[in-house]
Protein backbone atom coordinates (compact mmCIF):
# COMPACT_ATOMS: atom_id res chain seq x y z
CA UNK A 1 0.00 0.00 0.00
CA UNK A 2 1.44 3.37 -1.06
CA UNK A 3 1.05 6.10 1.56
CA UNK A 4 2.15 9.71 2.02
CA UNK A 5 3.07 10.77 5.55
CA UNK A 6 3.48 14.22 7.08
CA UNK A 7 6.45 14.49 9.43
CA UNK A 8 6.50 17.54 11.71
CA UNK A 9 8.61 19.06 14.48
CA UNK A 10 11.83 18.29 12.61
CA UNK A 11 15.08 19.87 13.70
CA UNK A 12 16.43 22.36 11.16
CA UNK A 13 19.48 20.09 10.85
CA UNK A 14 17.54 17.10 9.46
CA UNK A 15 17.96 16.57 5.72
CA UNK A 16 16.23 14.37 3.13
CA UNK A 17 18.65 11.45 3.66
CA UNK A 18 18.10 11.42 7.44
CA UNK A 19 14.34 11.54 6.94
CA UNK A 20 14.52 8.60 4.53
CA UNK A 21 16.69 6.60 6.94
CA UNK A 22 14.17 7.17 9.74
CA UNK A 23 11.42 5.42 7.76
CA UNK A 24 13.40 2.90 5.67
CA UNK A 25 13.37 0.25 8.41
CA UNK A 26 9.55 0.17 8.20
CA UNK A 27 9.13 -0.27 4.44
CA UNK A 28 10.39 0.82 1.05
CA UNK A 29 10.66 4.61 0.91
CA UNK A 30 9.71 6.08 -2.47
CA UNK A 31 10.66 9.65 -1.54
CA UNK A 32 11.57 11.68 1.53
CA UNK A 33 11.64 15.46 1.37
CA UNK A 34 12.27 18.09 4.02
CA UNK A 35 10.44 21.28 3.04
CA UNK A 36 12.68 24.33 2.86
CA UNK A 37 12.06 28.06 2.75
CA UNK A 38 12.10 29.27 -0.83
CA UNK A 39 14.18 32.37 -0.06
CA UNK A 40 16.64 31.16 2.57
CA UNK A 41 16.87 27.44 1.79
CA UNK A 42 16.49 26.73 5.51
CA UNK A 43 14.31 23.84 6.70
CA UNK A 44 10.77 24.78 7.65
CA UNK A 45 10.70 22.01 10.26
CA UNK A 46 8.50 19.53 8.43
CA UNK A 47 8.59 17.15 5.51
CA UNK A 48 6.83 14.37 3.65
CA UNK A 49 7.63 10.71 3.15
CA UNK A 50 6.06 8.54 0.47
CA UNK A 51 6.48 4.84 1.07
CA UNK A 52 5.06 1.39 0.59
CA UNK A 53 3.77 0.16 3.92
CA UNK A 54 1.47 -2.76 4.61
CA UNK A 55 0.42 -1.37 7.99
CA UNK A 56 0.33 2.43 8.02
CA UNK A 57 -0.78 2.62 11.66
CA UNK A 58 2.23 0.51 12.72
CA UNK A 59 4.65 2.78 10.85
CA UNK A 60 3.10 5.91 12.38
CA UNK A 61 3.17 4.49 15.92
CA UNK A 62 6.77 3.28 15.51
CA UNK A 63 8.12 6.66 14.39
CA UNK A 64 5.74 9.17 16.01
CA UNK A 65 7.35 10.71 19.09
CA UNK A 66 10.77 9.30 18.27
CA UNK A 67 13.68 11.58 19.17
CA UNK A 68 15.45 12.84 16.06
CA UNK A 69 18.29 15.31 16.59
CA UNK A 70 16.91 16.25 20.00
CA UNK A 71 13.27 16.72 18.98
CA UNK A 72 10.28 14.34 19.15
CA UNK A 73 8.88 14.09 15.61
CA UNK A 74 5.16 14.03 14.83
CA UNK A 75 3.91 11.68 12.13
CA UNK A 76 0.45 11.65 10.53
CA UNK A 77 -1.02 10.56 7.24
CA UNK A 78 -0.72 13.53 4.90
CA UNK A 79 -3.94 15.25 3.91
CA UNK A 80 -4.75 16.02 0.30
CA UNK A 81 -4.10 19.62 -0.67
CA UNK A 82 -7.78 20.16 -1.41
CA UNK A 83 -9.10 18.72 1.88
CA UNK A 84 -8.80 21.95 3.88
CA UNK A 85 -12.31 23.04 2.96
CA UNK A 86 -11.50 25.45 0.19
CA UNK A 87 -9.65 28.67 -0.22
CA UNK A 88 -9.88 30.79 2.93
CA UNK A 89 -9.29 33.97 0.95
CA UNK A 90 -12.65 33.77 -0.79
CA UNK A 91 -14.37 35.96 1.81
CA UNK A 92 -11.48 38.22 2.68
CA UNK A 93 -12.69 41.73 3.41
CA UNK A 94 -16.34 40.92 2.72
CA UNK A 95 -17.52 41.03 6.33
CA UNK A 96 -19.40 44.16 7.37
CA UNK A 97 -19.70 45.67 3.90
CA UNK A 98 -23.01 46.61 2.36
Amino acid sequence: MHVKLFVGNLSWNVDDAQLEALFSEHGEVQSARVITDRDTGRSRGFGFVEMDAADVAAVISAVNGRDVDGRPVRVNEAEDKGSSGGNRRDNRGARGRY
